[in-house]
């Protein structure tokens, strides 16, 4: 059931809406009325009489001919007032032994059990049909159950969900008929991928949904064109514009998605549809509900996709004076008596529209009994509105991905900033909160993508191209004193263990006697570093590394030897023990597989070895309960836990 109030309830009961059942309890267990001469009825029925003092037992009046409402000690539900009597539901329908029968709609009407006891199927807060909310009256702010809930349903990316009527892309519409088979067949759950909008590069990079520009917006690709005018009365689409989108829809039907095709056909449409009727939305009492609701969220996001398209770039810190967003900076973006301003007014109808569209999917999900699934990235992307308009809340200088594996030996890198806790925490969590909430006015659950980044996540050096010299945070490092009781002291340890081992003989074993000569020169310091050799500062990054590349039209032996080259220098990079905290020195974590390096190979103290083995198998392995202590003390109470009850709530 959805409803669950966010955090720890107190001790008497709390109330909330979930629906427009009438479902009460006292200060106990949520109280449901039990069938008719069973014990827990009579029980119930020789406690008390109606109007008893709230935190009394319930009081109930048993009726011959159906079934007695039971009113909690509570003020908002009638302090233990009786309901009404209900006709009992046909014996087929009732669940043996459960201890109830059916919940209360209204004094005529009753919800029956569907399924497991305990169980009914509720309409969804803000449906056409419902009537008046209801108040759900229980004892704590979670809902039990008895068992898990299984059942059979299907998962796939809307934009593979295309129909007969789709314009490039499966869009949110054509999820209704894929709603219409899962309920025929017995499914009861579709789950889709993220639906964001991740126009970062405008082009086809973009298509990957989990890099978002906005954790608010949803992709413009999922619009289905020929249903953008129904919200005005009145109002059809021209038939030129219907002409365009039938030929965009056969054009564009192809056995693959072209999406920049795609994204270009419907941003030319949108607007020529906004230019000649949709504006009239504009005008409308339900766009003007729902602007005062996403204000917050839809004009930075405006302001910000038409920078991107201004400067043709999504990284706002080259934004140059820009790149610090203020109020003032918006108002003059959005502001009425620009020239710009109807490209920022079809920006907002774009969204109100794809959102009209996807909210009546999910009503429509919910009146067929099926749950619509959604997804929430573990990130956003650098270059997005989030970042740029309140970047204390991240981590700018560091990445989030995965340390090496069976996949990946170099680990993964995503790109995308760490969260900044310690910040998100001193306003309750708030952006959390409004992107939680957000979500559920579309999705009746949503899988968390990564959820154990929430609580430790693999945190990159920003310098950094792949995964490897990453570490855990939060997480217990290794210290000075760590390594001395070891017997690791003296000068020189630490700079052995940190930074890269490169030794003449690696050199010539990674890149031949020759090429060996020209790389040593070029990227080397000879006579320093632990192993005769340091990198040069300029390309001490792994980043720098990486990118280089060859000059077009080059031979392929140079083509050839570039790529050994790069690659030789990122091995050379790596090989090093220990990794320093590029805020902290004095912290220092083991590099992942650090027994696989010449670095840790070639340490001529066999303690050494020994040692560093055991604290690499300990920190990745073994240091469970230290790092769960720390996510404790900082997410244990108070606001965080806010967020994983708002969390459970909106997933019902």
């Amino acid at each position: 059931m959805n409803g669950a109030a966010p955090g720890r309830a107190s001790a008497s009961a709390l109330t909330t809406q979930i629906g427009n059942l009438n479902v009460t309890a006292r200060n106990g267990p949520v109280c449901y009325t039990p069938p008719v001469n069973s014990p827990s009825r009579a029980a119930a029925a020789a406690a008390g009489s109606p109007g008893q003092a709230p935190g009394a037992a319930p009081a109930a009046v048993p009726q011959a001919d159906g079934l007695g409402g039971v009113l909690g000690g509570v003020a908002a539900v009638g302090n233990a007032q009786y309901v009404a009597a209900m006709p009992p539901p046909p014996p087929q329908q009732q669940q043996p032994g459960s201890g109830i029968s059916a919940i209360f709609r209204n004094a005529t009407s009753t919800l029956l059990e569907v399924g497991e006891p305990r169980v009914c199927s509720l309409p969804l807060a803000g449906a056409a049909s419902m009537g008046a909310p209801a108040v759900v009256v229980r004892h704590d702010g979670f809902v039990r159950r008895d068992r898990l809930w299984r059942g059979a349903g299907l998962a796939l990316p809307v934009f593979a969900a295309r129909t007969r009527h789709s314009v490039g892309v499966g869009e949110f519409l054509d999820l209704i008929p894929l709603v219409d088979f899962a309920s025929a067949s017995g499914m009861r759950m579709v789950q889709v991928l993220p639906v964001n909008d991740t126009c970062v590069y405008n082009m086809w990079w973009d298509s990957y949904p989990y890099s978002t520009l906005s954790v608010h917006a949803l992709h413009p690709q999922y619009l289905a064109l020929r249903a953008t005018v129904d919200d005005i009365e009145g109002a059809s689409m021209p038939p030129d514009i219907s002409a365009e989108i039938e030929n965009a829809r056969v054009q564009l039907d192809g056995p693959d998605v072209d999406y920049e095709g795609t994204m270009a056909t419907k941003k030319r449409l949108c607007r020529k549809i906004f230019d000649a009727v949709g504006h009239k939305t504009l005008q409308t009492q339900a766009y003007k509900d729902w602007f005062a609701a996403s204000e917050h969220w839809v004009v930075p996001y405006a302001a910000f996709s038409f920078l991107r398209d201004l400067f043709g770039t999504a990284e706002h810190w080259r934004w140059g004076v820009m790149a610090k967003p203020s109020q003032q900076l918006l108002q003059d973006l959005t502001s009425p008596d620009k020239e710009w301003h109807s490209s920022i007014l079809c920006c907002y109808w774009v969204q109100y529209q794809l959102h009209r569209q996807l909210r009546q999917v999910s009503e429509y999900a919910a009146s067929k009994r099926v749950v619509l699934k959604g997804d929430l990235p573990i990130g956003v992307d650098k270059r997005s509105v989030d970042t740029w308009m309140e970047p204390h809340l991240f981590r700018m200088d560091k990445s989030t991905g995965s340390p090496p594996d069976f996949f990946d030996p170099n680990g993964q890198n995503w790109g995308f900033p760490t969260y900044n806790w310690e910040a998100m925490a001193e306003d309750d969590y708030l952006w959390w909160r409004r992107r939680l909430g957000h979500l559920s006015q579309y999705f009746h659950a949503y899988r968390i993508d990564h959820i154990l980044g929430f609580c430790r996540i693999w945190e990159i050096p920003g310098d950094c191209a792949t995964g490897m010299l990453g570490y855990f945070r939060p997480s217990i490092p290794i210290t000075a004193k760590d390594l001395e009781v070891r017997g690791m002291s003296g000068p020189g340890v630490l700079e052995r263990l940190t930074e890269p081992y490169v030794t003449k003989a690696l050199l010539k074993k990674l890149f031949g006697p020759e090429l060996a000569l020209e790389v040593s020169a070029r990227y080397f310091i000879e006579g320093e570093g632990p192993g005769g050799y340091r990198f040069r500062p300029e390309y001490y990054s792994e980043k720098v590394l990486w990118e280089l590349k060859e000059r077009p039209g080059s031979p392929d032996w140079l083509v050839e030897e570039i790529a050994k080259t790069r690659k030789g220098l990122l091995t050379l990079r790596q090989n090093l023990i220990l990794v320093r905290d590029p805020e902290d020195p004095q912290r220092l974590y083991p590099r992942f597989g650090l027994m696989g390096t010449s670095s840790y190979k070639e340490l001529p103290d066999a303690g050494w070895r020994s040692a560093l083995s055991q604290l690499h198998d300990d920190y990745f392995y073994k240091w469970v309960t230290g790092w769960f202590r720390l996510v404790q003390n900082r997410f244990g109470g108070g606001g965080w836990g806010g967020v994983v009850a708002l969390s459970m709530q909106c997933n019902g």
